[in-house]
């Protein structure tokens, strides 16, 4: 057996084991991809063709893409932070890999939300990967003119963990072009971050040195090249990129409109009002199993990342109800909150003391009429907002080791900052002092010449 049929076998052997919750199921469009070779041949290579860990890598894939519904990002981006042109792609490398560039001059830190950034990112990352058919992609990190605030490094965090562990044998090389000083430390930080053979791709370049990785045809002019495009956001041939499987997504119906199943009686019916109780911010809703057999339920969103789900699946024999509880996570804009779509999905089951296993293998094999959906809207009273619309983290000490990294270098710039200011500040006295002390030197020496020509005509 090839290394291909090897893998595609320990992961079939795999899922037999059941898939966690979440997701509790895979997307079908991501399990098609075990038929491709490209693909797996990808993985493998990322994983220096070591199987078992090339397994772990697709299992982690499809986890991620699920709870991210990495598939329909584009339904739950924000399009104006798209059509903004931080990101775009443009012109290849002198080994012909399409420049994702990244123009950080744009961006200002607080004006945006990271949340909806990083989904921006994934939004790109899966449309040029599937326009590209999967072949490697430069980043460019144009830094040309910025400063501290122009960057974020946590967003750059992810695009690094993304290309990491969820993108398999997609960057080519990394280009920082005209970094400053400044950011030095910034970027140590992202160093730590990749795998020696990932700092090896990293290249720090100048206007001088970018013609050794991006010819002067396929460079923009503010680098110094010939090519004078201005970015305008292009949409995506969607028919061209899509498979043929397509998955309902929560776009596709309307606000008002969600499955009339016999199974679940949803309580309200279409929409989660959220409140502010204490310190959280929270909605719930009930579901009420209304069928005569058992049924199983799982809940699914838009923002996995923004809420807490409790419980987010579980077993309902018939007539039972279930509160469900949500809650959002701190450090959101709450007026994002609207956006948010809920999916709960259920479907019939033997009995209610079911193994995870046989639960696993029934949402996995279910699909269509088995699978009754009901979809419902979230609401924020608009009086009930705080005044920057942003829910508080309760938790000041991170323990992320790059925010962390990030803070302690946003301080020394300020301490330096305000060094650099203390000593313009000392020199402009001291040029005072010299021009006073000048002034004074020529005015003794006038007084003196006068003196003398006193003492002569006398």
């Amino acid at each position: 057996m090839n290394k291909l049929g090897e893998l595609r076998a320990l992961f079939q052997e795999k899922l037999k084991n059941g898939i966690p919750h979440p997701p509790g199921r895979f997307d079908q469009r991501d399990l098609e991809r075990l038929k491709d070779n490209k693909y797996l041949t990808r993985v493998l290579q990322h994983c220096l063709g070591k199987t078992d860990a090339a397994v772990n890598m697709l299992w982690s894939i499809m986890i991620w893409r699920c709870n991210v519904n990495a598939w329909d990002i584009r339904d739950t981006v924000r399009m104006d932070y798209v059509k903004e042109g931080l990101f775009f792609p443009r012109g290849r490398d002198v080994d012909g890999c399409l420049l994702f560039i990244i123009k950080w001059k744009l961006y200002n830190k607080g004006q945006k939300n990271v949340e909806d950034l990083k989904k921006v990112v994934v939004y790109w990352l899966e449309r040029l990967e599937k326009e590209e058919d999967g072949r490697p992609i430069t980043l460019f990190f144009d830094m040309d003119g910025c400063g501290m605030n122009n960057i974020e490094v946590e967003i750059v965090a992810y695009m690094i963990s993304l290309l990491k562990s969820y993108y398999p044998n997609f960057i080519n090389i990394i280009i920082i072009y005209q970094m400053p000083w400044i950011m030095s430390a910034g970027f140590r930080i992202i160093k730590g971050l990749l795998p020696a053979r990932g700092v090896e791709k990293m290249k720090f370049v100048s206007k001088d040195t970018l013609k050794e990785f991006v010819a002067p045809e396929q460079a923009l002019t503010c680098w110094g090249g010939k090519d004078n495009y201005i970015f305008e956001f292009v949409p995506e041939n969607r028919s061209n990129l899509e498979p043929a499987l397509k998955k309902v997504t929560f776009a596709e119906q309307g606000d008002n409109q969600h499955s009339l199943g016999e199974m679940l009686r949803i309580t309200p019916n279409d929409t989660i009002v959220f409140k502010a109780e204490n310190d959280d911010i929270s909605g719930q809703f009930t579901i009420t199993n209304m069928d005569e057999s058992v049924v199983s339920f799982k809940i699914r969103t838009t923002s996995p990342e923004k809420f807490r789900v409790r419980p987010s699946s579980g077993v309902l024999p018939s007539g039972v109800s279930q509160t469900i509880l949500i809650v959002v996570q701190p450090g959101f804009h709450l007026r994002t909150v609207t956006k948010d779509r809920f999916l709960v999905m259920s479907v019939q089951i033997p009995k209610d003391d079911i193994s995870q296993k046989e639960l696993s293998d029934i949402w996995q094999n279910s699909s269509g009429s088995k699978v009754d959906e009901y979809r419902l809207k979230c609401h924020f009273p608009e009086k009930s907002l705080p005044k920057n619309g942003n829910l508080a983290d309760k938790s000041p000490e991170k323990s992320d080791s790059v925010t962390n990294a990030l803070n302690n270098l946003q301080m020394n710039y300020e301490i330096l900052h305000k060094q650099v200011n203390k000593l313009k500040i000392y020199q402009f006295m001291t040029l005072i002092l010299t021009a006073i002390a000048v002034l004074l030197g020529y005015l003794v020496y006038k007084n003196t010449n006068e003196y003398e020509k006193y003492c002569e005509r006398i």
